[in-house]
């Protein structure tokens, strides 16, 4: 595949200069200013985390290329809080890239300034059923929404409201289309965690049957065997989503799945969404004892959790009060040791490209434990939930699109 593309790329014709379109900046900016109360391992604090992106997805002739640039700068009271879960909503590094486009510019004890070429790809035809790419792109095999253990690809942290751009992964790609509802769909994804290069290399085939769509996926992930399949379906107006993964992990084979189901509602003549969702992880914590060897596992330093336990719930919840306002509810249940963490919002409409949205986190479950005693070392606390150990915090942010 990484042949294939500059082959196509030789074997097309040079555009003209009116075939030479789509060169338009475009732009996007986040502000979100966090306050935090003190929790069982961080001080109380305020973090204001603002985020420029710049964009453009130029075409010379058949041939396209995705660009995208942010810069990241995360402003906090106390370093401590440069590691709070939700203070630095929608980090802009990913942890398993390959290509060195991303770096820190500027980290010191009260701000962190970075940055990171999040698209850089080109893509062309081969033919009318052929599309070949190659470079970072955004690649989701997704089948459920917020809980998607058998995506291979960026996962999302379920927690962020601000989920308007996928990460790009480092990526060769051939994407066939043998008909109208059916694709395959072949990538290699190299990743690198410190020193040590994983491959992956996965084909993936979709299409439709009758009321269900189907899919499955299989190949290498991060060098081990690994297979996934998938199925949607809707009825009554409610659409049902399952996905089941196997991986051939060292001494033993690891499953994760979800299942959820999501419909629209009309509540006071609005329009409400609601979705529900259960995970089971191989990978996560089957109870609290276990986070901080989660935490410290492969799979977790690769960025594949996006929960930390064995048993997830997920509920979202969004009604559309009027036309420039909207609320939302998220609520995350560990079922493996009882926590829950709750994140009310709004959004309010303030212009056409501008948006503003408040919200909160509310964590429930037990705090900490003690460690192991080891005589003669100092007496320390784990975490004894998921969320338990999350602070109540409030954020306010401002959205612009230009």
């Amino acid at each position: 595949m990484a042949a294939a593309l500059p082959l196509a790329l030789c074997l097309l014709p040079a555009p003209t200069a009116a075939q030479v379109t789509g060169l338009e900046i475009r732009g996007y900016y986040l502000n979100v200013a966090t306050g935090s109360l003190e929790g069982p391992f961080t001080p109380a604090g305020v973090t204001d985390f603002q985020r420029l992106r710049l964009s453009m997805s130029p075409e010379f002739g058949v041939v396209g290329l995705d660009i995208a640039y942010e810069q990241g700068l995360q402003l906090y009271t106390d370093s401590e809080l440069g590691g709070l879960l939700f203070a630095s909503l929608g980090d802009i590094e990913t942890q398993t890239p390959w290509l060195p486009l991303q770096g820190t510019i500027i980290e010191g004890d009260h701000a962190r300034w970075t940055n990171r070429v999040d698209r850089l790809s080109v893509r062309a035809p081969i033919g009318d059923r052929v599309e070949v790419s190659a470079g970072r792109e955004a690649v989701s095999w997704a089948t459920t929404l917020f809980l998607t253990p058998a995506d291979p690809f960026a996962p999302f942290d379920p927690a962020d409201p601000f989920r308007d751009y996928r990460s790009g992964v480092d990526v060769a790609r051939v994407q066939v289309y043998a008909g109208t509802f059916s694709q395959f769909d072949a990538v290699v994804n190299p990743t690198k965690v410190g020193d040590e290069t994983n491959l992956t290399a996965l084909v993936r085939a979709t299409t439709l049957v009758g009321r269900w769509e189907l899919g499955g996926w299989g190949g290498m992930i991060y060098d081990r065997a690994g297979a996934a399949v998938s199925a949607t379906v809707t009825t009554g107006g409610v659409a049902f989503r399952g996905e089941v993964s196997v991986r051939d992990e060292p001494d033993e084979t690891v499953w994760r799945t979800a299942v959820g189901a999501d419909r629209n509602f009309v509540l006071a003549g609005r329009d409400l969404y609601m979705a529900v969702e259960y995970q089971y992880d191989g990978f996560g914590a089957a109870s609290g004892t276990d986070l901080v060897p989660t935490l410290l596992s492969v799979p977790y330093s690769r960025g594949e959790l996006q929960v930390l336990g064995r048993h997830e719930a997920a509920l979202q919840a969004m009604w559309q009060a009027s036309p420039l306002v909207s609320f939302d509810w998220l609520t995350l249940w560990s079922l493996s040791d009882g926590s829950v963490l709750l994140s009310p919002a709004a959004s309010m409409s303030l212009s056409n490209e501008i948006t503003g949205r408040a919200g909160m986190y509310l964590g429930f479950g037990s705090e900490t434990r003690p460690a192991p005693s080891i005589p003669g070392a100092p007496v320390a606390d784990l975490p004894a939930s998921e969320y338990g150990v999350v602070p109540t915090s409030l954020y306010l942010s401002v959205t612009a699109y230009f």
